[in-house]
Parts: structure tokens; C-alpha cells; sequence
């Protein structure tokens, strides 16, 4: 499999720096970040699989949410890696093409859950007697089939968007994994359409799922400043903050690195600046979700307190 017109059958990815004191440092911190991402989002997922009283909407989609993380640092982290300890880190045509669908498709599903999270927030602080209809597992679905199909939609436009560049001797990609950018700084023939292209999709991507969160938290605050109790408000603004915090972290590193022209932010500090959306975002929202929330940890202790218990009675 081949770009139409092209003669690359591979390309070489040129990883995240190219100074070797740098490689066997920033290897094994990598590493750690992406064990500690793996283990908190499965640790996430498995959290909320065991426990019926986290089989809230709420739950559902930090469920998914983890889901998407975890697949999603499988995606990219492993292959960054390698470019540490490799000197040529090569990656067929074939390859490159399936990592940017994925990565896209991660992304973006990313983006359209944290606003399905965003509404989840909005109804249960706004309308919390009719919560349980609005937020009933039906229109839940709806919301994740919704976002996933959002994803998949972006991928294709994506991944069909490079597909049909010419890419002729040059194959070195100035990134450490199969982007967008890269992909098309690399192209041999004009990619004014496709750059086009990328900024509407990633614009519509990025743009709808924030106007969806901007308004429903601007309601959410309307809300809470009609509540009298400072422990209401207190409690209110307590069930938003770890989804603000993530919301804040994902869209802004996103936003800097696809909606600025090259001229402003060169490929060598995009390659920097990507670091965050693709493998610390990933790996800080187990842990704000865990270390923020209290029936997260009200679960973990309980799966302490069972197995603890269990080890007594069997006399470990």
C-alpha cells in the first residue's frame, strides 16, 4: 500500500529529539509515564466495572473516557520509544496510515466525550430531579455512539485527506509519530486543499465540542450562584472541577498545536507542545479523576478492605 502518485513505501520517524545524551533519559521517562498511564486507566476501568454504585452516566463516560486513553497511549507511546533506542525507527506506509486513523479517531471520539460529560454535569446540577430521565442509559448510548461516530467521521477526512498526497524521495517525518502536519509538511505537491481541510475538520472537532462545554458550564455557574448555602455551591462547583481541569489540559494543548500556522509555531516546538494532548493528558486523567473524586476513592477502599479482609480469613 502506497499515497497515490508516490514512490514512499516507508517513512522514518525521526522521534522527539535527536541528541544522543537525551536518548536513554528520556526512554525510560517516557516509559514510566506510559506504565503509569496504562495502570491508571485500566485501574479506572476495572474500578468502575466492579463497583454497581459507579454505574452512573457520570461513569459510563469517564468509563469510556479511560478506554480511549488507554488505547490511545498504545497507539503512539510504544512507537516514540522505540525511537529512543532505535537508529532508524521505521514505520511502513501501511502502518503510518493505520496510526494516524487511530490517533485521530482516539482524539477526536476524546474531544466529543469530555462535552457529553460536560452536558452530564449540566443536568445533574441544573435539573437534578429529572437527572435520572434525562440521563437515562438510552440517550447515554446516543451520546457515545455519537461521540464515536464523531471520530470515526475525522479519521477518514483525515487519513483520506494524506492519502491522496504525492510523497516522492524524502520519507523522514520530523515528529515521533504518524501526524497530521508532519505528513503534509513532508508532501511533494501543493497541500494547500488539505491544509484546508485539516483546519475545518479539526476546527469543527475542537470547536463544537467546546461551545457545547462552554455553555453548559456557563449555566452550571448560573446555577450555582443562585444556590444560598456556601456547602451547596461548594459541593457544586466539587462535581466539575477534576472534568474542568481535564477539559482545560486536552483542548488547550490541541487548540496550540493544530489552530496556529506553521509560521507561528514551528514543527519542532508542535512536536513539544503535542507531548501533551497525546501522553501527559493521558496519563494525569486517571489520577485527577482518582485523586479529585470521592466515590472513586470510596471504591478503592472498599477493594482494599475486601481483599485485605479476604487475605485475613484465609490466613495469608
Amino acid at each position: 500500500m502506497v499515497a497515490k502518485n508516490s514512490s514512499v513505501t516507508e517513512f522514518i520517524l525521526e522521534g522527539l529529539t535527536d541528541q544522543p545524551g537525551l536518548r536513554i533519559p528520556l526512554f525510560f521517562l517516557f516509559l514510566g509515564f506510559y506504565m503509569v498511564t496504562m495502570v491508571g486507566n485500566l485501574g479506572l476501568i476495572t474500578l468502575i466495572g466492579l463497583n454497581a454504585h459507579l454505574h452512573t452516566p457520570m461513569y459510563f463516560f469517564l468509563f469510556n473516557l479511560s478506554l480511549i486513553d488507554f488505547c490511545y497511549s498504545a497507539t503512539i507511546t510504544p512507537k516514540m520509544l522505540m525511537s529512543f533506542v532505535s537508529r532508524k525507527n521505521i514505520i511502513s506506509f501501511t502502518g503510518c496510515m493505520t496510526q494516524l486513523f487511530f490517533f485521530c479517531f482516539f482524539v477526536v471520539s476524546e474531544s466529543f466525550i469530555l462535552s457529553a460529560m460536560a452536558y452530564d454535569r449540566y443536568v445533574a446540577v441544573c435539573n437534578p430531579l429529572l437527572y435520572t430521565i434525562t440521563m437515562s442509559p438510552q440517550v447515554c448510548l446516543l451520546l457515545l455512539l455519537g461521540a464515536y461516530g464523531m471520530g470515526f467521521a475525522g479519521a477518514m477526512a483525515h487519513t483520506g485527506s494524506i492519502m491522496n498526497l504525492t510523497f516522492c524521495a524524502d520519507n523522514l517525518v520530523n515528529h515521533f509519530m504518524c501526524d497530521i502536519l508532519p505528513l503534509l509538511e513532508l508532501s511533494c505537491n501543493s497541500s494547500y486543499v488539505n491544509e484546508l481541510v485539516v483546519f475545518i475538520v479539526v476546527a469543527f472537532d475542537i470547536g463544537m465540542p467546546i461551545v457545547t462545554i462552554f455553555i453548559s458550564y456557563a449555566l452550571i455557574l448560573s446555577s450555582i450562584l443562585h444556590i444560598s448555602s456556601t456547602e451547596g455551591r461548594s459541593k457544586a462547583f466539587s462535581t466539575c472541577s477534576s472534568h474542568i481541569i481535564v477539559v482545560s489540559l486536552f483542548f488547550g494543548s490541541g487548540a496550540f498545536t493544530y489552530l496556529k500556522p506553521a509560521s507561528i509555531l514551528p514543527l519542532e516546538q508542535g512536536k513539544v507542545s503535542s507531548l501533551f494532548y497525546t501522553i501527559i493528558v493521558s496519563m494525569l486523567n486517571p489520577l485527577i479523576y482518582s485523586l479529585r473524586n470521592k466515590d472513586v476513592k470510596v471504591a478503592l477502599r472498599r477493594i482494599l478492605e475486601c481483599r485485605a479482609f479476604s487475605r485475613v480469613s484465609l490466613g495469608v
